[in-house]
């Protein structure tokens, strides 16, 4: 029997078994009471009434009052918020102890309309959150992220680097994987066109357990999108405009009633910038250098839009999520080139190559989930089927301008197109459980169906002269298929005490690969299935201290695109290509952590150690005077290190939050050759100082330092920059005018160096980081 009817099998007979478990019936008490206007005194029926645990955003039970303003609803014992909604007045909430039948006084709603003196309770909403399982990361309330990216925020994010190309590394590891509300995505292949207004919160899991896919080195990143969950009606605006014309636009609006919650919101974005790169290279044994200069402007508008629903019927709830993205992409890149002889200086080879390029990009994700709930809260069971297509059209039209050092008309002797048509489909299926055992132990389950598709279709041409026309390059052109399947089960056993809590847990995952080259007709594939435990525990010395240690076994698959063997060659001397035969990498994960939490501060302190097997890096080649970028297994990789993260109230005005992480690295490419046996150390900070000022206005400076790093054949140079944000509150804190200054000394680059037994390389790359940009916003 296929793997994958076996799955569908065995996936719906524990759906089944699942969806039929009952629930014990707890003891429950009742409350009564009249709702009125505090105007007139006259009842109020429709009135939505909802009990909800603190901190829970999903009542425990509702009802609506009666034409009289009457109301009863049932609950087992506890402590609860006790809400009150109607449109066109106040939300009321009182704090109710269950403990036996409760009849309340009469309940007076305000009208909105009525000037009344009213008092605001605030509290401090951490912009980062430290627990046993790892970091959240609330975007709002960083200034800097004002008119951002996904990038943007990353960016700020402790122990988190971004590349100069928008890869992610954590903890100096690359390979991370990439949620969007907890699902996979083909719409995270391009994190600079999620916007930093559409998302409500970030995840960092260094070391997940067995629920989450053992895919990626570095661990899981779960972006959370906006969709509201208070009830009524409630939504906000942000407009944002800096130099160069940059504009970042968006609305979020969402209604939710005791029954039914609809939430949408949509951002447009357009983004001008440019650069400037510069390569050196010098090949020892031809005893040439050749010099590199690349010129780039480019402009992006995207749409952006989420949208979903949720339904709530007795003890179940079915949600659907859906986000559409779009973008339009030009660019003009000028690359100036240069070959000289080393001892002479004369100049062997020179030539310009102008490539303007436009790309089209659409993608569309959505999810339906049914999720039943349970009188006992810690009973879960929850649904998901998703999908999530990607499309991206790319033409690129490159002048070449040879024996000539400017691009002018009379210099063109050379011209090549390239149409790159890309698409990318996710499908997911996926069924998890949760159990108690007692009230100190549970039981976690789940079945995930993982399928991907990868279709890309490269087509290269070359002008010809004697026909005046444009004929394809077949050595070039190439369009090349990936698939794969992951079907994975899990299970996780926890146990908690006063003092220890435990999660042992195991995650077995079948792979499946099949790749083709549509131009040799050549097939490979791949099948292998893997065990990967997991272990979390945490000792709690007392309340405010605690030790985590976690283990988890992952896997690092080949993406699809490293695979592809066909090369990109829009530098004819720089050409970049992929490798057929990559393996995966297969890593142990091991931390150790404290955890330190006060009434106005925290301090996480983590220790960790990483092992790769067969780890994944670039390396570069010289073939007959050309340099050749592509991927290749190493033997091993290593890396071990430290992380302080903190937060703190130095005064009611002034919050800082900050982090530091250093680590050593080692990598032994010795299988390829000597010279790719590399290690060193390297360190991070990030930085943050938050101002409360008088009259509504704030401050916040935030810095950011990288010191250099290695890589298997050289290093990354070090870089640090600082932005400078202020804003003025309006409206009681309804409303808000923001300034925001990036990158304020014009200091923030990517440069790197690499040495080998053949040649030198260095590289110098400068994008247009300085800018200011000014943001006004509005929620209701």
């Amino acid at each position: 029997m296929k793997p994958t009817k076996l799955f569908s099998i065995v996936f719906s007979l524990t759906s089944l078994f699942f969806t039929n478990i009952g629930f014990s019936q707890n003891e429950t008490y009742n409350i009564t009471g009249k709702l009125t206007a505090n105007d007139s005194k006259d009842p109020l029926s429709f009135v939505q009434v909802a009990l909800f645990e603190p901190g829970e955003s999903r009542p425990v039970a509702f009802s609506d009052s009666d034409d009289n303003g009457n109301f009863s609803i049932n609950a087992a014992r506890g402590e609860y918020l006790l809400r009150f909604f109607l449109i066109g007045y106040d939300e009321k909430e009182l704090e109710i102890n269950l403990d036996r039948n409760r009849s309340l006084e009469t309940i007076e709603l305000i009208s909105e309309n009525q000037d009344l003196e009213e008092v605001v309770v605030q509290s401090s909403k951490f912009p980062i959150r430290s627990d046993a399982e790892g970091l959240t990361i609330n975007p709002s309330q960083n200034l800097s992220n004002l008119g951002g990216t996904l990038l943007d925020i990353l960016r700020n994010t402790p122990s988190v680097s971004v590349s100069e190309d928008g890869a992610i590394t954590l903890r100096g590891s690359s390979g991370t994987n990439i949620l969007i509300n907890g699902r996979n995505s083909s719409l995270t292949q391009n994190l600079d066109q999620i916007p930093a207004s559409a998302i409500e919160q970030i995840k960092i899991i260094n070391n997940p357990n067995a629920r989450y896919d053992a895919e990626a080195e570095a661990g899981v990143i779960d972006i959370v999108l906006k969709k509201g969950e208070n009830l009524g009606t409630h939504g906000n605006g942000e407009l944002t405009y800096g130099t160069r014309g940059r504009t970042n636009a968006g609305v979020n609006i969402n209604h939710r009633t005791l029954k039914y919650n609809v939430f949408a919101g949509y951002n447009f974005r357009r983004w001008r910038s440019i650069g400037e790169r510069r390569t050196e290279r010098e090949i020892f044994e031809d005893e040439e250098t050749l010099n590199q200069n690349t010129n780039s402007t480019d402009e992006n508008i995207g749409h952006n839009l989420n949208f979903g629903a949720d339904y709530y019927f007795g003890n179940n709830i079915i949600s659907y999520e859906g986000f559409f993205q779009s973008s339009d992409d030009s660019q003009i890149n000028t690359l100036y080139s240069e070959l000289r002889e080393n001892e002479t200086n004369d100049l062997v080879l020179e030539y310009v190559r102008r490539n303007r390029e436009t790309e089209a990009d659409d993608g569309f994700d959505n999810a339906l989930i049914y999720e039943r709930t349970f009188e006992d809260k810690d009973k879960t069971f929850k649904v998901i089927a998703s999908n999530s297509y990607r499309n991206q059209y790319k033409i690129q039209n490159i002048d070449i301008f040879r024996n000539a050092s400017e691009p002018l008309e009379e210099n063109l002797n050379g011209m090549e197109r390239a149409f790159t048509d890309e698409k990318r489909y996710v499908s997911i299926f996926q069924a998890d459980f949760t159990s108690p055992l007692s009230s100190d132990a549970k039981i976690e389950a789940g079945l995930k169906s993982n399928i991907r598709k990868f279709d890309n279709d490269y087509i290269y041409t070359r002008f010809e002269e004697n026909i005046q026309d444009f004929v394809e390059d077949s050595n070039v052109s190439n369009r090349f298929i990936y698939q794969d399947q992951i079907h994975a089960g899990y299970f996780i056993y926890s146990n908690t005490s006063p003092k220890f809590d435990y999660t042992l847990g195991l995650r077995g995952e079948y792979t499946f690969v099949d790749t083709f080259l549509e131009n040799t007709g050549e097939s490979n594939q791949q099948n292998y299935f893997n065990l990967f435990p997991s272990l979390q525990t945490l000792y709690k010395i007392n309340e405010e201290n605690s030790l985590k240690l976690s283990y988890s076994r992952r896997i690092d698959r080949p993406t699809a695109w490293r695979l592809n063997p066909f090369p990109d060659i829009t530098d004819s001397l720089s050409v970049r290509r992929g490798n057929p035969n990559l393996q995966p990498e297969m890593i142990h994960s091991l931390e150790f952590g404290h955890l330190a939490n006060f009434e106005n501060s925290s301090l996480t302190t983590n220790l960790f150690y990483r092992h790769v097997g067969n780890q994944l890096d670039f390396v570069t080649i010289i073939e007959d005077g050309i340099s050749y970028s592509q991927p290749a297994n190493l033997n091993t990789a290593e890396s071990y290190g430290i992380e302080f993260i903190g937060i703190t109230d130095i005064t009611p005005w002034w919050n800082i939050n900050g982090s530091f992480t250093a680590f050593q690295l080692k990598v032994d490419g010795s299988n390829i050759g000597e010279e790719f046996v590399n290690q060193g150390f390297a360190w991070n900070t990030k930085l943050m100082n938050s101002f409360t000022l008088p009259m509504g206005f704030s401050f916040q400076l935030v810095g950011n330092y990288e010191s250099a790093e290695i890589e298997a054949q050289g290093r990354d140079l070090s870089q640090y920059y600082v932005d400078a944000n202020f804003q003025k509150s309006f409206w009681e804190n309804k409303g808000a005018l923001s300034v925001s200054i990036r990158d304020i000394f014009d200091t923030r680059r990517f440069a790197g160096n690499s040495l080998t037994n053949t040649f030198r390389q260095s590289f110098y790359a400068k994008r247009e980081t300085r800018f200011v940009m000014v943001s006004a916003k509005y929620r209701f």
